[in-house]
């Protein structure tokens, strides 16, 4: 089945200089990359994004991680698309926890949990196709991507926004 699925290199990555990597591992997949850009993450991108974790007892420093107040404030969000997608990110990502990562998958190699139990572990792949779909529309706006991989619709606005001067 043709899917799509969000990754994202995280704040720690991006800071080890590990994006080559990452993105050398990800090629195993034969997947294409339909979508790039470097973001500063908001705290309400990331707590939307890590949602289904509020209430948790790490929750603040999850969100603190994800906006690169430890590491460097950006993230590199990427939407990989083709056959079985998500399966094959997150085959090669390994398992969220480092320690119980495979050593040759990417949390394996490269991830850590800090001292206040947060997951450092490089790199977020989407879980199922719902939060691929959640996640993929909470990063990046239709015309960003290549492909089309769901509805849209065109709109009449009127924006104010920063040009090239």
């Amino acid at each position: 089945m043709i899917q799509q699925t969000l990754v994202l290199i995280k704040p720690d990555g991006l800071k080890k200089s590990l994006t080559g990597n990452v993105l050398t591992r990800l090629s195993e997949t034969k997947l294409d990359i339909v979508a790039a850009k470097i973001v500063k993450v908001s705290k309400e991108l990331a707590a939307e994004h890590y949602r289904e974790l509020k209430g948790k007892p790490f929750f603040d420093d999850l969100l603190k991680y994800l906006m690169g107040e430890y590491h460097k404030k950006k993230v590199m969000a990427l939407v990989y698309y083709g056959e079985d997608a998500i399966d094959k990110v997150r085959k090669i990502c390994g398992a969220t926890n480092p320690e119980e990562a495979d050593a040759v998958s990417i949390r394996g190699a490269y991830g850590r949990i800090t001292t206040k139990g947060v997951y450092e572990n490089v790199i977020h792949a989407s879980a199922n196709m719902t939060e691929a779909e959640r996640e993929i529309k909470l990063w990046f706006q239709p015309d960003e991507i290549i492909e089309k991989p769901y509805p849209t619709k065109t709109q009449k606005a009127t924006l104010e926004k920063r040009v090239w001067a």
